[in-house]
């Protein structure tokens, strides 16, 4: 029985086309004994399924293909070895240990610095502070992600505080209504807000106004810096906070908007169990006409790039102590080059064909 696509299959907010599903068809049968993340490269190289930034969607194609499998449309695929997740653990150490208490006014630590962690030292660092002084501890961000340290540009340049940015909630219905955009927008435009995932004062900070002040540095520098990694520049900030350990005093005192709460789901909620505390949703605009940015239709033709956010209330992630302060087009459906599977259907990794030579050969009138 043939299967019918009818314009219901989506990837990233992109509606599959009949040549492109051809040729996804035509990839994965012919070259079926190649791993399935090999595949998701190569089909992600063809149909020119990319990010902003030039990077292939290769993890969310390999997603796409096991649900794909899943459902039946694409039986032949490999199967994929399930490996028991293990709980991420790192070492400590004296680097992260508590300091001498730092006080006083802002205006004597004024001005401070982002600096963006970019090196691999710095980010152990980063993940040692929050998983010793966050309430909710350190988990591997899912999606885009930047992490700051904050510093006083005074002598000796202590650190103060650490940020870090992800991509935004898949779906959380307060945030949805007060944009105002469409379903079918959304999967598009969604790249578009960033979320304040985690923010720790360091519990050896004493100054009053530190956090509103680093919120509204923070999102000057996440302009620049957010596009400049990802290619998507950034219109609304977003964070959730729980009400039954924060107020949210600094989000306030920055300007950031309460627009509601979640409903306490977690991401791995499948069966709308409410298995958590509800948090406070608040939204900060990044440009003057940022609700008609986000509610507008994307271009025809283009490809949407929301690919990697979080579900619903995922991981969402107040500051730890600030919150306290005072007060493409498709690929034709031609044959590719032909499989070098040998005769008894194994394929070595020598033999794995280029993504070039799997490229369909294009004819110029």
């Amino acid at each position: 029985m043939p299967l019918t696509i009818g314009g219901g299959l989506n990837f990233c907010g992109h509606d599959v086309t009949d040549s492109e599903w051809d040729l996804i068809q035509q990839i994965t049968r012919e070259f079926s004994g190649l791993a399935v993340t090999e595949l998701a490269g190569t089909i992600c190289e063809l149909l020119e399924w990319k990010r902003p930034n030039g990077r292939l969607k290769t993890r969310e194609c390999y997603l796409f293909l096991l649900n794909m499998r899943s459902r039946g449309w694409l039986p032949w695929l490999p199967e994929t070895q399930a490996h028991p997740r293990r709980p991420h653990t790192f070492a400590l150490d004296e680097e992260s240990d508590p300091q001498a208490p730092l006080s006083g006014s802002l205006a004597q630590w004024a001005p401070v610095e982002l600096e963006l962690l970019d090196q691999p030292a710095q980010r152990q660092l980063f993940r040692q502070y929050i998983h010793r002084y966050h309430y909710l501890g350190y988990k591997v961000p899912y999606g885009a992600q930047l992490r700051y340290f904050v510093r006083s540009q005074q002598e000796p340049r202590p650190l103060l505080a650490c940020l870090l940015f992800t991509s935004a909630a898949w779906k959380m219905a307060p945030r949805d209504a007060y944009i105002g955009w469409s379903a079918k927008v959304r999967p598009t435009n969604l790249p578009r807000v960033v979320n304040n995932a985690r923010f720790l004062i360091l519990p050896w900070v004493r100054i009053p106004h530190l956090a509103s002040h680093i919120l509204s540095r923070a999102a000057r520098q996440l302009r620049v810096d957010w596009p400049r990694t990802y290619g998507v520049d950034p219109v609304l900030l977003e964070t959730l906070v729980d009400r039954d350990r924060y107020p949210g005093t600094c989000y306030r005192a920055a300007n950031w908007a309460s627009v509601g709460f979640t409903t306490g789901r977690g991401r791995m909620d499948r069966f709308n169990n409410v298995n958590g505390p509800r948090k406070e949703i608040f939204l900060y605009p990044l440009e003057r006409r940022w609700q008609r940015q986000l509610c507008e239709p994307p271009a025809e033709g283009s490809v949407a790039v929301a690919a990697g956010n979080r579900e619903e209330d995922d991981e969402p992630a107040p500051t730890a102590r600030a919150c306290s302060s005072p007060a493409g087009q498709a690929a034709p459906s031609t044959r590719c080059s032909p499989s070098p599977v040998r005769r008894d259907g194994s394929v070595t990794r020598g033999d794995r064909p280029s993504r070039q030579a799997l490229r369909p050969p294009v004819t110029v009138a």
